[in-house]
């Protein structure tokens, strides 16, 4: 321990009250901090740790205790990290200032704040380093409970499909059936055709929700089908919300185009796609515009959905396809999440893109 090590020490020691007290009223902290009483003696510690660096080499098992226990109290209270490095420089401003004050010549009193500040920099590092550590934890335990709250909410929908299928469907198929023996024996009856094309549509929706649960009961098999075909009967299928919204449709299949799937899944993910860019297009002036176009390549199908819709903002098209999420008011969220899945289940892919001048939705498919 050298002699002007041992001054300093002295000095401070002697200035230590003024210099506790100074940094306890300039400090930033809030009167309901769960860990108010512990400042001052985090203070006296941090204290006793810079006469210890001046009086021995520095400790490094010591900084990193000091810096994890405090750096542990700051994250549970919630404290910016900011007042918390502000803080602690205000403790090194101090100590500096009063060292400064002392009778020590330059020559020796500079080597001795340059141990001081490397003590004050080690700290920090330690302490910034393990707050940040504690925040990522807990975003990250967040996450897991925003996941799990996801899934228990797709469970309860699971559960509420199973009892929609045998109270809600299984009319809604006898009232089909029963369109359709009336447009047999009475073809001239007005508006058949329109009952038929809204209970098929009602269908439609109520088959979202089954997709949605993993109790679905899979009615159909895989089959080998045009692609083109497909498109024909959607189109058929959506035409009056085509002339409703009076939308330009331009179609571009391979009519060589054959895929083996589940033809009803991937019908259900064209129209639900389909019918979000009518509606997306709807909300412009015209020309409302829809192109589908479909090519071969190797042994990969790819398919693109382009609307000259608005621009979707770019954060949402990052979450478009999660559950629940919707920009619509009376939209369930599972739309798009439900066209992911089946693409997904089929080895395929879905992505989207969308700027102001189209948005476009890209599957790609195994032949």
């Amino acid at each position: 321990m050298t002699s002007a090590a041992q001054k300093l020490i002295a000095h401070l020691d002697a200035h230590f009250s003024d210099f506790l007290s100074y940094w306890q009223r300039h400090m930033y902290i809030a009167d309901n901090d769960k860990y108010i009483d512990h400042v001052m003696h985090n203070g006296i510690a941090m204290f006793q740790l810079v006469k210890d660096t001046l009086l021995h080499s520095p400790n490094r098992d010591n900084i990193e205790q000091l810096a994890y226990k405090i750096a542990k109290e700051r994250a549970e209270t919630n404290m910016n990290i900011g007042e918390f490095v502000y803080n602690t420089n205000l403790g090194r401003r101090l100590v500096v200032k009063y060292a400064l004050q002392s009778a020590l010549p330059i020559e020796e009193l500079f080597p001795l704040i340059d141990e001081i500040n490397c003590l004050f920099d080690q700290f920090l590092f330690y302490a910034v380093t393990k707050y940040s550590e504690l925040k990522e934890a807990e975003i990250r335990e967040k996450n897991l409970l925003i996941t799990q709250s996801h899934k228990d909410r797709l469970t309860l929908l699971g559960q509420m499909s199973s009892s929609f299928v045998h109270e809600f469907r299984n009319p809604l198929t006898a009232i089909i059936g029963f369109v359709q023996l009336l447009k047999m024996e009475h073809p001239d009856l007005p508006y058949l055709n329109i009952i038929d094309h809204e209970l098929q549509q009602l269908k439609f929706r109520i088959s979202q929700f089954l997709h949605a649960s993993r109790q679905e009961i899979v009615e159909s098999e895989k089959e080998t089908f045009s692609l083109s075909q497909l498109f024909e009967e959607i189109i058929e299928f959506l035409y009056a919300s085509i002339v409703d919204g009076d939308v330009q449709i331009s179609v571009s299949v391979d009519s060589a185009i054959h895929i083996f799937a589940y033809k009803d899944q991937l019908r259900q993910v064209f129209i639900n796609i389909l019918l979000n860019s009518i509606e997306a297009v709807k909300e412009k002036d015209k020309p409302r515009c829809i192109y589908i176009d479909a090519y071969r390549q190797g042994e990969s199908v790819y398919i693109k959905i382009i609307n000259n819709g608005p621009a979707i903002p770019e954060e949402m098209v990052k979450t478009i396809f999660e559950p629940f999420f919707t920009t619509k008011k009376l939209g369930t969220g599972i739309g798009l999440y439900i066209c992911k899945k089946i693409i997904e289940d089929h080895g395929g892919q879905i992505t989207c893109t969308s700027n102001e001048h189209m948005t476009s939705f890209s599957i790609s498919l195994p032949v």
